[in-house]
Formats: C-alpha cells, structure tokens, sequence
C-alpha cells in the first residue's frame, strides 16, 4: 500500500480537488443534457463520488472523509480568490471586467449552496458507503457504489438548486433533471469503480511480493 499511497492517492486526491473546483466555478450555468436542465458543472462534480467511493473502498472511511475535508477548505480558498479577483479594481486598460464578472463572480448564493450541499451529500455518501460495506461483509462493491451515490447524489440537487436556485428558476425541474444525469452517470461508473478498486488491489498485492 506504501506505493499505492505515494503515487496513486496523490493523483485520485488531485482529480477530486479538480472536479471540485471546475464544478463550483461553472455551475452558475444551466445547460440542456437530453432535454433537461442541470447546472453546467454536473459532470465535474459526479467525478468527484466515483474517487470517494474507489477511496473509500481502498483506503478506508477516514482517508476518505480527510479528503472531503481538503475538498471543503479547497472550495473556500476558491471561493475567497475568486470574489477578490472580482471586486479587485481592473487595470485601466482592460475591458473584460464585466464578462470576467459572469462567468468567475458567483453569487453568495451559489458558493453557500456549494459548500453545504458539497459538505452534506459527501459525508453521506462515505457514511452510507461503510454502512452498506459492513452489512454486507464486504461484498457487493456495485451496491453500496450505486446506492451511496444515488441517494447522496439526490441530497446534493435538493441543497443546491433549492438554496442556489429558489425563486429564480423552477426548483423542482432543475432538482429532478440534475439528479436523472447524476442517476445514470453513478450507473455508468459502476464499472469504473470496478475497474479502478481491482487494478489498485493488483498493484498493491504486486508490491507486498516485491
């Protein structure tokens, strides 16, 4: 595990980080997937629970939930960093201020649905991951993945869209949209996950032989 925790954590750490962010700075558009409307930044941010979960299932609940803790203090830097680069007075030559506004200056409202739906569906996901882990002895990788993450998933839309979104757009739709993609993305990662969880046992078992 020596190597696995070198090498590969940093790099799964990096994506989720990455995912995080990307997902908080484009979420404030909505997009049309399939007919549907979900917040811009979905896909991003469902990367984020196929890493937690292959995390949780390699490394365990408490490196999982320490990660989700980096996320949240990742997402308040952002947050912080981009608010000033908005209200920073602009150099006098440079127009962009208004367009840069749009598409960096999130509203409050945005960054606060960020951080407690982040924060809330997270530690869900990982609580309901091991709960689901130890009822069924460690078996049925497929179901505790799909489920923690469905559910998790649904809480995340309803904080979200419900605190970011309320009175602005219709709630309801963009809740139930957003949560349909994140549904068949999670159903779509369940071989990933599987892929991932076995080719890390693999290199581990490989470097206890060495």
């Amino acid at each position: 595990m020596d190597s696995l925790d070198r090498k590969v954590l940093p790099l799964l750490l990096s994506l989720f980080i990455g995912g995080l962010v990307v997902a908080a700075l484009i979420s404030s558009k909505i997009i049309m997937v399939a007919g549907v409307a979900v917040p811009a930044g979905v896909l991003a941010y469902s990367i984020t629970f196929i890493i937690s979960d292959v995390i949780s299932e390699i490394w365990g609940k408490d490196c999982a939930n320490n990660i989700v803790q980096c996320g949240f203090i990742t997402l308040l830097m952002t947050s912080a960093l981009a608010w000033a680069a908005v209200t920073w007075p602009s150099a006098p030559f440079w127009n962009g201020q208004e367009s840069f506004s749009a598409v960096i200056g999130s509203t409050p409202r945005i960054v606060a649905a960020s951080l407690v739906a982040y924060l809330v569906s997270q530690k869900h996901d990982i609580w309901l991951f091991h709960l689901l882990k130890e009822k069924t002895n460690g078996r049925h990788l497929w179901l505790r993945n799909n489920a923690s993450t469905v559910i998790s998933q649904l809480i995340d839309s309803t904080i979200f869209v419900t605190i970011a979104f309320w009175g602005i757009l219709p709630v309801g739709e963009v809740i139930l949209g957003q949560w349909l993609i994140k549904l068949t993305i999670a159903l779509i990662d369940t071989p990933i996950v599987y892929i991932l969880c076995h080719s890390l046992r693999k290199q581990a078992q490989l470097a206890d032989a060495i």
